[in-house]
């Protein structure tokens, strides 16, 4: 079978159906690409043929390119990779033209493109080269160009075209922000034709009527002149500044495909048609090529993609989708599980000390689900159905009946270890306790439960409902039905899952604090807290590492100080921190949610800017060190952590050291994750910076014994651990 197939019919209509073998999603290869162009080439060679449809033998049109395929070319070098998009840019030339005579562009066949579902990447590249675009009323389809989310950027003619069928300025949301519509939205926006219940015969109509001038795209026709100004022109000149200002603002040049992108457009604005999508093949080339998109590409899409179909669950473990879960304490984390898991369409029971405290965790959904109906997200039946699967209450019988309890109550082990035994009274022999703490070792809690092989950890991060990451943890004695469960669970709510091994702080939190106590200590030392901040968002930190203790509270990060100093005694290394940690604590700086910390806030908690009061306390020093010096400080003692992890057991998979990283903490996702920045420098440029930073910085930077091995061999991370190599 051929991704590709051609019918023809008695009006002279020729179809081309997409439906690629055994896929539950067409995407694009080479080879289908070759079907696509002959097919093409018989229809507009054949006489009797009148016009041309393409459209999906899938509820879905194409989700988009073969990412494997890229990377392919991209082994074979910058050549290939530019002669296989120019040869896309050509197939979908020919589409564009159909046939038409080039003086007097008439002569052409018309070719219609009809959308069923969701049509992504390349899925609506070919779209944008037909001549119009019919989508069926599918409120649940997804249009658009997402690939910028994945370090790339549309290459097959979608940049240069969208840029001059709708101006630089009304394009760069779905270029540069790889926005998603659906399709009455996308119609709106100028991205399609038609919405229709019967997409097919509006096409079949419209190709059996089309004239030569509906054949004839915008930029092909004489006096074409583009929508907002092109570069020289006065409005488009202050475009492209803006633009740019606005890519720079926000990517802070480490984001390549985004610059690539910009100037694509940019230059492309300048030249005929064809030369443009020539530029356009060479930056995209030139993104490509940079490790970048191949870390970006690997980490947030394959790795990702295979994680959330359970690359890491355990084998021979029937389903385990959860039916009715339980969630002990109604507190922002508890009500946030509670929200999701009744979003998937799960029985929720939410049980809190007091009634209403319950009722006030119920009450978080409630609101967030009248904010949908008010934005027009989902219907009101559907928010009240929603609400109606979670019940609050102050009973543990109610608990009876559910195949897991998460349970989110306050961080102590005593009331954990109560909380544990009163449930394991009501709950039947098969249900698997799950708790979500974000530090304690879930072994230890383990002790409290009677089933300890049914005992596991499942560490959400806040606002639950945002963020994507679910951490697993397995204790010494989680059984593999445990493990199924939680992962079956976190698939469930839509979110990606991790698994680590049981240790002080997990994977997240164990990369996290490092990285916060390292800005801290910088302050102590005298370096400007502007430096700081600015020098982690210009490597590719959400956020600095003083705005994030402030974000997460600075009490919180003394409760843990001093947690950490009981339980390593002597070995504990964080002393110089904890001397700025507490001052703050004393004086009542504990972060946003005091409207003082490293930052001043006002009156509704807006943060106004680095604190004067800080400043005053831990004087800048006059000497200032060089930014790299500051940014390899920020990323080595998180990155170095990622290593030790891998190297105790705790993390097993390095694919999910990587995707764990970007989504639970957003390391620099460009790198894509901390291992595959390590694999970047390479191991023995690696290991030789560590020994540097020890020199200047001290022993926290210590080249862990396995990266040293690996400089040794010259080795990678992905060289050595990936799934196939580890299988080998």
């Amino acid at each position: 079978m051929t991704d590709f197939t051609m019918s023809k019919d008695a009006e002279g209509i020729a179809t081309i159906t997409w439906d690629v073998p055994e896929k539950s999603m067409n995407v694009l290869s080479f080879e289908g690409l070759q079907t696509l162009n002959d097919l093409v080439d018989d229809a507009l060679a054949d006489e009797a043929v009148k016009g041309i449809i393409i459209t999906s033998g899938k509820a879905d049109f194409a989700a988009g390119m073969d990412l494997n395929v890229l990377a392919t070319l991209k082994e074979a070098g910058a050549e290939a990779v530019f002669d296989g998009i120019m040869k896309m840019h050509g197939v979908l030339r020919k589409i564009e033209r159909a046939g038409m005579d080039a003086k007097t562009n008439k002569g052409g066949k018309p070719v219609a493109a009809v959308l069923p579902g969701t049509a992504l990447g390349i899925g609506l590249e070919i779209p944008l080269a037909c001549h119009r675009v019919f989508a069926a009323d599918n409120p649940k389809a997804k249009i658009g160009l997402p690939e910028i989310l994945v370090g790339i950027f549309p290459g097959a003619g979608g940049t240069t075209r969208l840029a001059r069928k709708m101006g630089a300025m009304a394009a760069s949301p779905l270029l540069l922000e790889g926005k998603l519509s659906d399709p009455k939205k996308a119609k709106a926006a100028g991205l399609i034709d038609e919405v229709s219940d019967d997409p097919m015969a509006a096409a079949r109509d419209w190709v059996l009527n089309a004239k030569d001038a509906d054949l004839v795209k915008p930029w092909d026709a004489k006096g074409y002149k583009m929508p907002g100004g092109a570069p020289y022109h006065p409005a488009g000149f202050m475009t492209f500044v803006g633009a740019s200002a606005m890519v720079n603002g926000k990517t802070k040049g480490v984001y390549p495909a985004a610059k690539a992108l910009l100037s694509a457009v940019y230059e492309g604005a300048l030249v005929p048609f064809d030369t443009a999508l020539k530029i356009e093949a060479r930056w995209f080339t030139n993104v490509i090529m940079n490790p970048s998109s191949g870390a970006m590409i690997r980490s947030l899409f394959v790795n990702k993609q295979a994680l959330e179909k359970g690359a890491v669950r355990p084998e021979g473990v029937d389903d385990q989708r959860v039916k009715k879960v339980g969630v002990l304490g109604a507190g922002m984390m508890g009500a946030g599980i509670a929200l999701v898991s009744a979003q998937a369409g799960i029985e929720v029971v939410l049980l809190d000390r007091d009634q209403a405290a319950a009722d006030k965790g119920k009450a978080y959904s409630a609101d967030y689900a009248a904010k949908g109906v008010s934005r027009k997200k989902i219907t009101q039946d559907k928010a009240d159905a929603m609400l109606a699967r979670i019940t609050a209450t102050t009973d543990y019988n109610d608990l009876a009946g559910c195949d897991l309890i998460v349970e989110a109550v306050f961080e102590d082990p005593k009331i954990k270890a109560e909380v544990t035994a009163e449930v394991e009274k009501v709950i039947g022999e098969d249900c698997i306790f799950a708790t979500n703490t974000s530090t304690l070792p879930i072994s230890d809690l383990a002790k409290a439960s009677k089933r300890p092989e049914q005992f596991i950890g499942i560490h959400f991060f806040s606002p639950v409902e945002k963020m994507m990451l679910v951490e697993i943890i397995k204790g010494k004695e989680t059984g593999d039905r445990a493990v199924a469960k939680a992962l079956d669970f976190v698939r469930q709510i839509k979110k990606t899952p991790i698994v680590v091994n049981d240790a002080r702080f997990f994977y997240a939190n164990r990369c996290i604090i490092p990285y916060i106590n390292e800005g801290i200590r910088m302050v102590k030392e005298g370096v400007a807290p502007a430096l700081i901040e600015n020098a982690a968002k210009m490597v590719g930190m959400p956020l600095g590492p003083l705005q994030l203790v402030d974000e997460t509270s600075i009490d919180l990060g003394a409760k843990i100080a001093r947690a950490t100093r009981a339980a390593m005694g002597d070995a504990y290394p964080d002393g110089a921190v904890d001397e700025v940690i507490f001052w703050m604590e004393e004086q009542g700086r504990l972060g946003r949610k005091s409207k003082a910390g490293f930052y001043d806030y006002d009156d509704k908690g807006k943060r106004q800017g680095l604190s004067e009061v800080v400043r005053a306390q831990y004087p800048v020093s006059e000497d200032q060190p060089d930014l790299i010096d500051v940014q390899h400080r920020l990323l080595f003692v998180q990155s170095l952590e990622a290593v030790r992890a891998l190297e105790d057991g705790v993390l097993m998979d390095i694919r999910e050291g990587d995707v764990g990283a970007i989504l639970g903490w957003g390391f620099a996702p460009w790198s894509g994750g901390p291992l595959s920045w390590l694999d970047m420098l390479g191991s023995e440029y690696a290991a030789e910076r560590c020994d540097q930073l020890v020199e200047a910085f001290g022993d926290r930077f210590a080249c862990p014994d396995l990266l040293r091995e690996m400089a040794a061999k010259g080795q990678s991370f992905y060289g050595r651990f990936a799934p196939e190599k580890a299988a080998a």
